[in-house]
């Protein structure tokens, strides 16, 4: 099973694909707070974070440290 981490949603999902789509449809879009690209939350916002930004960008936008990072990569 998979399931959405997104507020403590807890929807879950017998495929991941489904999950992805779940989190894309059913939850408010989010703005990156380092180039304000607006993004589905959940998978697409960690993607686009880690893709198009550098783990520093990442750690000064939401105040993160490393712990922060592995999380993120969980999800």
């Amino acid at each position: 099973m998979w399931s959405c981490a997104i507020d403590g949603c807890g929807t879950e999902t017998e495929r991941v694909e489904d999950l992805v789509v779940h989190q894309a449809q059913d939850h408010e879009r989010v703005q990156c707070p380092v180039c304000a690209t607006v993004l589905p939350d959940g998978y697409f916002a960690i993607k686009h974070t880690f893709e198009e930004h550098s783990r520093t960008d990442f750690m000064r936008a939401y105040d993160a440290d490393s712990k922060d990072i592995r999380q993120r990569e969980s999800v």
